[in-house]
């Protein structure tokens, strides 16, 4: 028994270290190479304006956050966890579970009057330490944009910042599509008109991030001699971003192809379809272009 026992006991460690072995690699899956659903966290607490699309019913999610909670399930791609308690739950611990973070926020780092409360050692840890892993994404909705513009490492992560919407919510405008190969953008073909907010932005950065979606000046009323991007994607470290600027309107959410794109978009951050990401500044200096001769134009012809 006294010789048994030390083989019994060699035998119990080397299965403990099969199964701790199997446990950590299920764990780190690649979800481009996994077939689990995906893990996303989507955050809709607005420190500053509240979107009606993002607001909740009590003991009832928002329309958002049900769109996209059923698009996971019905894809098959993904699942949804919402929060609207970013104090809580906003947490590198609690981060460490999902694949990719996704925003529809509002609010700031510094103003008081419309905090947004993620402390800056955490969301410093979120952009150059989680959001730089291989197999993490990032994906900014609409607001998104409008959310620590007075903190520069957040905007520089997406490509720029909120300034202004002259496109209101009831405004029908014509979108560009310039890369059709690219899944988040393909649903939408070369070209259509949505009625939705558009945002311009300010601290834009074309030569960081790869523009698949722009307004089309010459066929919106509206004009303004600038380029204005809609859907853009970027390469983050070994993680990846998207910023889609559409999805101010309850309905726009519930338009299949925006359903689609977001799709499109989330597959492309996982890595589980690829597509180009390489920045394409001569698509921003060539949709300034227009964008002025199509203010000129207005102008010659009014």
């Amino acid at each position: 028994m006294a010789t048994l026992l030390p083989r019994l006991l060699l035998l119990l460690a080397t299965l403990l270290t099969c199964l701790t072995g199997s446990t950590a690699h299920a764990a780190d899956d690649d979800p481009a190479d996994s077939d689990r659903p995906a893990r996303v966290l989507f955050v809709t607490q607005s420190g500053g304006f509240q979107h009606s699309s993002v607001t909740r019913k009590p003991h009832e999610l928002s329309h958002s956050e049900r769109v996209l909670k059923q698009l996971g399930v019905e894809s098959g791609e993904f699942r949804v966890d919402c929060t609207q308690d970013v104090e809580k739950e906003f947490k590198p611990e609690l981060i460490e579970n999902y694949d990719i973070v996704a925003f529809f926020t509002t609010g700031t780092m510094y103003d008081q009057s419309r905090i947004l409360p993620i402390d800056k050692e955490t969301l410093d840890w979120f952009l150059n330490d989680w959001l730089k892993q291989k197999g993490h994404g990032f994906l900014g909705v609409h607001a998104a944009a409008d959310t620590f513009e007075d903190y520069e490492p957040y905007w520089d992560m997406i490509g720029g910042s909120f300034d202004g919407h002259p496109w209101t919510s009831n405004a029908t405008v014509t979108i560009s599509v310039h890369d059709t190969e690219h899944p988040a953008a393909k649903p939408w073909g070369d070209e259509f008109t949505i009625t939705d907010e558009i945002y311009q932005f300010k601290h834009w950065q074309p030569e960081k991030v790869r523009v698949l979606m722009s307004l089309n000046m010459a066929k919106t009323d509206l004009k303004k001699p600038y380029h204005v991007p809609v859907l853009w994607v970027k390469e983050y470290g070994d993680g990846r971003a998207m910023h889609m600027s559409m999805g101010h309107r309850e309905d726009v959410w519930s338009n299949e192809k925006y359903q689609q794109s977001l799709l499109g978009g989330i597959r492309w951050l996982l890595g589980r379809e690829e597509a180009d990401a390489t920045p394409n500044p001569e698509v921003s200096a060539a949709e300034d272009e227009k964008a002025k001769a199509a203010v000129e134009a207005a102008a010659v012809g009014g």
